[in-house]
């Protein structure tokens, strides 16, 4: 199911690369971008994480708190997050559950080849815990620029 405006946020509590556990009533009370992407190290999520590490100043002068969130053990994005100095917390879903309710996990299709994966997708969650907007399908390079400046201006 894909999330729409308005509707609350899917709640989750996941284990994150420092080792601890975040939930989405961590970020309760500040707006939150929450991305969601296939694997860590890869050419498009490098460059996905990359361009919102380079955006995290006009997201935090806006008042949004980023977290990403995919199916890699923490270890991997232990090293993902310090190999390319993300300024904000990487979450571990590798039983994907937590893609699922944000309909951010499903069939997809690769040079003609059909399977279940993680399918990029962003989302703005408000202060109050509800969708504000939903990107589903994106394109790595550029997206975080794109959100940006749709939604802060910058």
């Amino acid at each position: 199911m894909k999330l729409e405006p308005g509707m609350p946020a899917p709640g989750f509590r996941l284990p994150n690369d420092s080792g601890g556990e975040t939930g989405l009533e961590s970020f309760h009370g500040k707006p939150l971008v929450i991305y969601f992407y296939p694997k860590a190290f890869t050419p498009g999520c490098t460059t996905e994480a990359c361009d919102f590490r380079d955006g995290h100043g006009a997201f935090a002068a806006a008042g949004y708190e980023i977290v990403g969130v995919s199916p890699d053990p923490v270890e991997r994005l232990a090293r993902f997050r310090a190999e390319y100095e993300l300024p904000f917390p990487l979450l571990s879903d590798e039983s994907h559950t937590t893609a699922a309710a944000y309909g951010a996990w499903g069939m997809k299709k690769n040079y003609g080849k059909q399977y279940e994966g993680v399918i990029r997708s962003t989302f703005l969650i408000d202060a109050a815990g509800r969708v504000e907007r939903a990107w589903y399908n994106v394109r790595a390079k550029g997206h975080a620029t794109r959100i940006s400046r749709e939604v802060i201006g910058k």
